[in-house]
């Protein structure tokens, strides 16, 4: 085989079937050899360490308006903090105003990217409850998946995005027919708002009330609605961001009854439980839903075990300690938690103690959120594929820490003091090195947008 543009030596690369010793070759953009002893004009010796798929992040709010607040990564920051932690792809949302057309707020989000991202980008298209209500926006679905935007965020609360259940079923039907596929955000938005009501009045106003008024049987109820309803448009779902057993409960009933019902949970369900938010700082932990139970965290852990929960993703959406700090009361901080640039350390650093391998690591943050998504180019390692690479050092320790080991545009981390073994070395995107050693060497403005056309819809969930 003829010299390489690049080449990853000696490392253990992660496959669906288990580690394997073999060398990675790289010419241009794309994978072109497995062997071997490939020669390349740069070697990267990965002696060892893991090989993997850059790593894919679904779920990201960068430079997204909240009220009077804008999450603090831009698209140039909060790629760069990704690629760092070992993410060479993230897809990222379209929020489009009341009578903007769709193109339109596609066009003008990708201005507002383009440029700037360091590693490759995606965006799902949000259809709220105006253009849900306006048949018109509903008929240019199939636009926005000729764009490459082939999924599309909905919500069941939130005033301005919440759809009601006949409009649920008008947008699903309308996804179904376009061939694309519906991300939506489950909670039961009049009860959720009821609650928090009464808490005020009440004068609950402390942080640790967010939780109270997002109980866990109102997720569950929207997600059992939502799949019930979906089955009425014959639309494939991915539920967002779970965050409790009662919620999964009801995602295992769907998938074993047929029901094609994709997941994923975060980090900040993960590590976390709710006494956080009656901790010192608790408003820095208010995000929706809201951190659960050590039980849930268990649960949702064994989901990812049995593969009920396909996908680790963040939901990054930082936002400064003064902009959390100095509220009246906890419904008025803005919602949201950092965690995009440690996911894949985080994760790695528990593969041991909750019986999880290598294959199910790069499963949950590579292979499969590319899967469902449609970015048939990434997630593997594989000939013929985009040069998405991560050279991962599993006994690099790293105390994670704000300003320090993380490059994320905010002052603080839920995962303050934690100490993770395994952090990403070296990282290749679409055959370009960006970091190295630890040491972000990429360009602003390296990555592109990615069409996303066929995202995964009738096979059965893993």
């Amino acid at each position: 085989m003829g010299s390489m543009n690049l080449v990853i030596r000696n490392g253990s690369l992660i496959t669906p079937t288990g580690p394997l010793r073999t060398d990675v070759g790289v010419v241009g953009t794309h994978i072109a050899g497995l062997a071997d002893e490939l020669r390349g004009t740069l070697e990267i010796d990965a002696g060892g360490c893991y090989v993997l798929p850059g790593g894919v992040d679904p779920h990201v709010h960068l430079q997204m308006p909240a009220g009077d607040y804008v999450s603090s990564d831009d698209f140039a920051s909060g790629t760069i903090a990704a690629a760092l932690g070992g993410t060479t792809t993230v897809i990222d949302f379209v929020e489009p105003e009341p009578g903007e057309p769709l193109m339109e707020a596609l066009e003008k989000r990708q201005a507002e990217a383009d440029g700037k991202v360091a590693i490759d980008y995606g965006l799902h298209m949000t259809i709220p409850a105006w253009h849900a209500a306006h048949p018109a926006s509903l008929t240019s679905l199939s636009d926005m998946i000729d764009a490459g935007v082939s999924s599309f965020k909905l919500y069941m609360a939130y005033d301005g995005f919440r759809l009601t259940d006949p409009q649920l079923l008008d947008v699903l039907a309308a996804v179904q027919d376009a061939g694309g596929l519906a991300i939506v955000h489950c909670e039961n938005g009049p009860i959720c708002e009821y609650l928090r009501s009464r808490a005020l009045d009440r004068g609950h106003t402390e942080p640790r009330y967010h939780a109270v008024t997002r109980p866990p049987r109102q997720e569950a109820e929207a997600v059992s609605r939502l799949i019930d309803i979906a089955s009425l448009a014959d639309c494939p779902v991915y539920v967002a961001h779970v965050s409790c057993q009662s919620a999964l409960s009801r995602i295992v009933a769907a998938r074993a009854r047929g029901d094609v019902v994709y997941s994923e949970t975060c980090p900040q369900y993960l590590f976390l439980d709710q006494s956080a938010l009656s901790a010192v700082h608790g408003e820095r932990m208010i995000c929706a839903p809201p951190l659960r139970t050590a039980a849930d965290r268990d649960a949702l852990w064994n989901g990812l075990r049995r593969g009920a929960i396909g996908v680790v993703s963040t939901d990054h959406c930082p936002f400064r300690a003064a902009e959390k700090a100095g509220h009246p009361d906890f419904t008025a901080v803005p919602g949201g938690v950092p965690s995009i640039e440690a996911r894949l350390a985080l994760v790695h650093d528990a593969l041991d103690d909750q019986d999880m391998t290598l294959e199910d690591w790069t499963r949950v943050c590579a292979s499969r959120p590319a899967d469902i998504f449609g970015l048939s180019s990434k997630g593997r390692v594989a000939v013929g594929l985009d040069a998405d690479l991560v050279v991962f050092d599993p006994a690099r320790e790293m105390t994670i820490e704000a300003g320090k080991t993380l490059h994320e545009r905010v002052d603080w981390t839920p995962y303050a003091g934690i100490c993770v073994r395994g952090w990403a070395r070296d990282v290749i995107c679409r055959g370009e090195l960006v970091v190295d050693d630890g040491r972000f060497v990429g360009r602003k403005g390296g990555g592109k947008f990615v069409p996303r056309m066929e995202p995964l819809r009738r096979e059965a969930p893993c």
